[in-house]
């Protein structure tokens, strides 16, 4: 495989890692392409690098991978909305540098069955990002966004509160409600993706309810979305190429 560093704007932060699958790992049709948004809390304390095992075991079973960073709350545009926006830039990418990088190593992806997929606080930025995109940029269609134990209401007890929630948002809940709201996944119209969430039972970091409470009321408003359960790991195992939660990823991308 190879992969090539992309820059999809003008600050440090704005760029992604772009991994090409070698040609006998392709096969001879177009390859499933996907994009990474990795987690940590939104936080500069990590990067993009947190999903590079996960990209490159993507990459062996002939997945195009864009894997993304962003400015964090940290960063100068940091912070809500510019991480939000950044990530809509980043996926908004695979129309411009993305595409010309493939046009330039010849391979051929399947634009019409995209996949988003992000962990924790970039499950978040996963699921926002596309409802905002409306499940499509002008090249490609996502089909499928992969929430991995992520945090999907900012708008309830237990996140809201969270001092990393506070820190992205810059105020608390009670100053700033109509901004949590707008950022909240879990507030965002149906649109024409659906959301695969996949959460560890035993995950003491972002608590089940939340994904299970997401999906019953996503259902319910008209929202393509289905909930996944895997017993016996914790928040940390979406990291881990050989963990039962990415086998299920795997599974969900039919790769």
């Amino acid at each position: 495989m190879r992969r090539v560093k992309i820059a999809y704007g003008d600050a440090p932060s704005m760029f992604g890692h772009l991994y090409l699958p070698d040609a006998d790992k392709r096969g001879e049709g177009r390859a499933p392409i996907v994009v990474l948004v990795h987690g940590g809390f939104w936080s500069t304390e990590y990067s993009l690098v947190v999903y590079t095992g996960v990209a490159r075991a993507l990459a062996d079973r002939g997945v195009v991978v864009w894997n993304v960073e962003y400015r964090r709350r940290e960063e100068g545009g940091g912070g809500w909305p510019g991480t939000g926006r950044d990530v809509i830039a980043a996926i908004r990418a695979l129309d411009g540098p993305v595409t010309d990088q493939l046009a330039t190593a010849g391979i051929r992806v399947d634009a019409s069955n995209a996949t988003v997929i992000g962990h924790s606080a970039g499950g978040h930025l996963a699921v926002w990002a596309t409802a905002r995109l409306r499940g499509a940029t002008d090249r490609f269609r996502i089909g499928t966004v992969i929430a991995q134990s992520p945090v999907l209401d900012f708008t309830e007890t237990g996140a809201h509160d969270r001092p990393s929630v506070v820190d992205l948002m810059g105020a608390p809940f009670d100053k700033i409600p109509d901004r949590y709201r707008e950022a909240s996944p879990s507030q965002q119209p149906p649109f024409d993706s659906t959301v695969a969430v996949i959460h560890t039972v035993d995950d003491e970091s972002v608590p089940i309810e939340m994904s299970r409470r997401y999906v019953a009321d996503a259902t319910a408003r008209g929202q393509s979305a289905v909930l996944y359960e895997v017993p016996g790991e914790g928040h940390d195992a979406f990291v881990d190429p050989t963990s039962a939660a990415m086998r299920q990823t795997l599974r969900v991308l039919g790769v």
